[in-house]
């Protein structure tokens, strides 16, 4: 098995983004073969629902990466489990979620992803959100920028609203709804809530039509990496309620905290105590 500690770091070229671009509209075409079909259901062992078009994206992608970087290792939300302490031994690797917003595509409402994140030193350095159905395509690099490619790859580039907007467009789940929410939410000011699914949310804030998502409510790594490499390399910001940068592979536990992902970086969007 592999152990990252002693990789390098990856040079991500432009070749080489453009070779994972085109990895992750594959995935994408595989999941696409299996969307007008009645697609066959099984619960995973946490009871979120897992397809044959999950499987067939988690394949395409696996072997992909391990074509391209051999040298490192990949998490996916499809792998075999891996030993806890092998993978919190990894500096660098792939985290993926091959099929983001199962639900989403079960309902066949188009907003499910595919997520491709590089994760060195426990942040997203790099990451690739598809959209199968739309053909659109988010990438992001640090401190290199994000963009958007259209399915004629198109590049238009991406920047967060610098200013949030007033009244706010906040993102909300779309299958999570979350109590502790509306407390925030009302701190905020006045607000347009829009459900939006998947890691789509992040791409919203990075493109600047929305200026918010909150996720009071459980996520796990491989949900976030992708869109989170997205929306900072936008000039966005993904922090937990303390207002700590999300981080990653540090505990043996895959659940991410609670967290914000917004554009305006002059604004205060931690939530404020509630009198006792």
């Amino acid at each position: 098995m592999h152990n990252s500690s002693s990789c390098s770091s990856i040079n991500l070229n432009e070749q080489r983004v453009q070779d994972l671009i085109l990895l992750a509209e594959s995935a994408g075409h595989e999941i696409l073969n299996f969307y007008e079909r009645d697609a066959e259901v099984r619960q995973k062992g946490d009871a979120s629902p897992l397809t044959a078009a999950d499987l067939a994206s988690h394949q395409a992608i696996l072997h992909g990466l391990q074509a391209l970087t051999p040298d490192i290792p990949v998490l996916s939300e499809e792998s075999t489990p891996i030993d806890d302490q092998e993978r919190l031994s990894w500096s660098t690797y792939w985290l993926v979620d091959p099929l983001d917003g199962t639900k989403e595509f079960l309902n066949r409402n188009g907003e499910f992803t595919v997520n491709i994140a590089l994760i060195e030193d426990n942040v997203p350095s790099f990451g690739i959100v598809h959209v199968p159905v739309e053909g659109l395509t988010y990438v992001g690099q640090a401190k290199k920028g994000a963009f958007r490619l259209d399915a004629a790859h198109t590049q238009v580039s991406l920047h967060v609203a610098e200013q949030a907007s007033d009244p706010l467009q906040i993102l909300g789940s779309r299958s999570h709804p979350a109590p502790d929410l509306d407390a925030y939410l009302t701190q905020q000011g006045p607000f347009i809530m829009k459900p939006v699914g998947s890691s789509l949310k992040f791409c919203r804030v990075a493109e600047g039509s929305a200026d918010l998502y909150p996720r009071f409510g459980p996520t796990s790594e491989w949900d976030t990496a992708a869109g989170q490499a997205v929306l900072e390399s936008a000039g966005g910001r993904v922090v937990d309620l303390q207002g700590h940068r999300l981080r990653y592979n540090l505990k043996t536990s895959l659940l991410n905290p609670y967290f914000l992902a917004f554009g305006d970086l002059r604004r205060d969007w931690l939530p404020r105590q509630s009198e006792p």
